[in-house]
């Protein structure tokens, strides 16, 4: 059995700048002869450090050359003695040329080589915009299936990636950074240890930890605490939880667990089951009314909470398959015309006036089995409604995508944003072709298929000013949103020092009942292709294994305390898939993922297979 030591990588991170640092320290680094080292934090193969020394000090314009002139990247840092430049911006496999501008007059060029793109990095097939319509803005995507989260300036050219599998919302913090999903599995089919809170270099000053994992969504209150989409972690249902987070700790700080305010087998969208009923995907708190405003999937339902008492306020959706009494005390009553409900709906923002404004992926258009929408037939859209709260009424007040049928249809995933009346972005992240007509199957799930040889993805990404489109980005992936953000913020300057490992991972859950088994007095068989990576804060253990074997994994103390872990290997199956990227080639292939928190010393491994005991040689350690 293989074993290795996986560094966090806020250590690796750590250890790296130690060095560079250490480096700059010991040289004579000058305007004209910098200290240059690319990809300094592990993370973004696209982005530099420069450092150098003036005897006077001076602020510093560093421009990353763009292919013309309207795709430099520009950004102008304070005034310093010693320079420590985080440089963004540059083209893969290619010697980029940056222009390093002092504030006394002082010039000098680097030339920064950079190597070839990551292979699952999608590159965009068209984008038309005007150049100065984007500015200094990039879009950035955030991937649905097995490719990189990327941003693409007016171009469509990528300036930016990261190599790790950072998943679902990226959004910028009023602080300038970034906070998006972790790569760090916790469980199929996407469910990751938290979120990083980092710059565009890929420096990660904090992760945040949940025990119930994260995915989808997260929200940063005005005082800086984070709302994250999570659940009970080993609660028989999935997605149905909401945390508030403490930003200095990691703390949970407050809890909203949607089932305690909605039936779980009402109002079944075509992607329902037992235990994802809800499907939570996004959340918006809203100071106003002083409510969170929160979209589930699998009901079809928006749903609005007060933010203090957790009590049911409203439900924006088709009232079929709901009952009578419910729908007349919560559900939203339509008024005017045109108007249409939403399904699977994704990505509830709110207007700064209060409108609602949601993407409607129109997945089945139906509460009835039998009047399910092909793929071929479908659309979705972009909307936007305006509730009367006092009166209990919604009234449809904008919308698009409809016009553009099922070359529009994406049914999961995506995206709007709001960026003034009038301006307003919408993204079809998860559009998919079987042999050239439109899908039944999500993009991330035909990827595993049977089809998967004829399946063509794509993603398309407008923004409309007036009515009109004036910006169109189209990608061969599925993604799962769009934002459009510049890669420096304001004011940005280089911040250095390590990272905080925030929260918990919480204890696992371990099986109580000793199972007998017989000491085979050897090693698993080598057709189980078993590892064991130790990390700083758990142990995962991973294996193939056919379905239906009994295993178990132990970790036995010097005290002679056994831990036990039950593995599932049972068929998973998942109607929804956000976010196919952690899906294993070969169906039979598991991981068991181990918080270290209640562990302690060091631990023997061993597994149970089918009622024999074996050993592995290996040895952990505990908190």
């Amino acid at each position: 059995m293989k074993y290795r030591k996986k560094k966090h990588i806020i250590t690796a991170q750590r250890e790296n700048e130690q060095a560079f640092l250490k480096e700059f320290s010991e040289g004579d680094w000058t305007l004209q002869n910098p200290l240059v080292k690319l990809n300094p934090y592990l993370l973004a193969p696209l982005t530099a450090i420069v450092l150098f020394r003036t005897g006077v000090p001076a602020e510093v314009t560093v421009t990353v050359c763009g292919r013309e002139a309207a795709g430099n990247v520009v950004h102008t840092f304070p005034v310093q003695c010693e320079h420590i430049l985080p440089v963004y911006g540059l083209y893969a496999d290619t010697a980029n040329r940056v222009l390093l501008t002092l504030s006394t007059g002082e010039r000098s060029e680097v030339l920064i080589q950079t190597g070839p793109m990551n292979e699952r990095v999608p590159k965009p097939t068209r984008c038309e915009t005007d150049p100065g319509y984007m500015g200094d803005q990039m879009m950035f995507l955030t991937a649905a299936v097995r490719s990189k989260p990327v941003a693409v300036d007016y171009r469509g050219d990528i300036r930016w990636y990261s190599d790790a599998n950072l998943n679902f919302a990226l959004k910028r913090l009023p602080n300038g950074h970034l906070l998006v999903g972790t790569e760090r599995l916790t469980g199929l089919p996407y469910y990751t240890t938290g979120l990083y809170e980092m710059a565009v270099s890929g420096k990660v000053f904090r992760e945040y930890r949940l025990p119930g994992g994260y995915h989808h969504d997260q929200f940063e209150m005005e005082d800086g605490n984070i709302l994250v989409l999570t659940q009970d972690a080993d609660a028989p249902t999935v997605e149905d939880v909401c945390a508030l987070i403490h930003k200095d700790t990691g703390e949970i700080l407050k809890r909203w667990d949607y089932k305690s305010v909605l039936p779980q087998d009402c109002g079944k969208s075509g992607s329902w089951d037992e235990r994802d009923w809800f499907h939570n995907n996004s959340i918006w708190y809203d100071k106003e009314t002083d409510s969170l405003t929160i979209s589930g999937r699998h009901q079809d339902a928006v749903i609005n909470l007060d933010y203090d008492t957790g009590a049911l306020n409203w439900v924006l959706g088709d009232p079929d398959q709901w009952p009578e009494d419910f729908v007349r005390k919560y559900f939203l009553k339509p008024e005017g015309e045109p108007f249409e409900y939403q399904y699977e709906q994704h990505g509830v923002i709110y207007t700064p006036d209060g409108d609602l404004m949601l993407f409607d992926n129109g997945h089945f258009r139906s509460k009835y089995p039998e009047k399910y929408q092909k793929a071929a037939d479908s659309y979705s859209r972009g909307v936007r409604y305006r509730i009367d709260h006092k009166k209990h009424t919604v009234r449809q007040v904008w919308e698009y995508g409809r016009e553009r049928g099922s070359d529009f249809f994406s049914p999961y995933i995506s995206n709007v944003e709001y960026y003034g009346e009038g301006r307003y972005m919408v993204h079809s992240g998860g559009i998919a072709y079987i042999d050239g007509k439109p899908s039944e199957e999500l993009g991330s799930m035909a990827l595993m298929g049977p089809d998967k040889d004829k399946l063509t993805l794509n993603s398309i990404t407008c923004e409309l000013a007036g009515g009109k489109v004036v910006y169109e980005l189209e990608v061969p992936a599925n993604c799962y949103r769009a934002r459009k953000l510049p890669l420096y913020y304001a004011g940005e300057a280089t911040e250095l020092g390590e990272g905080q490992l925030l929260g918990t991972l919480g204890i696992t859950e371990e099986f109580d009942t000793e199972i007998p088994a017989e000491a085979a007095g050897e090693q698993l068989p080598e057709s189980c292709q078993a590892s064991v990576t130790e990390e700083e804060d758990r142990i995962r253990f991973n294996a193939k294994f056919e379905k239906g074997e009994l295993v178990m994994l132990l970790l036995t103390e010097d005290s002679g305390k056994v831990h036990r872990y039950y593995i599932s290997t049972a068929a998973a199956s998942f109607k929804a898939m956000c976010v196919g990227t952690f899906q294993k080639s070969d169906s039979r292939e598991i991981d068991k993922f181990i918080s270290k928190e209640g562990l302690h010393g060091e631990m023997k491994v061993q597994v149970i297979r089918d009622g024999i005991l074996y050993e592995t040689g290996i040895t952990v350690t505990g908190e």
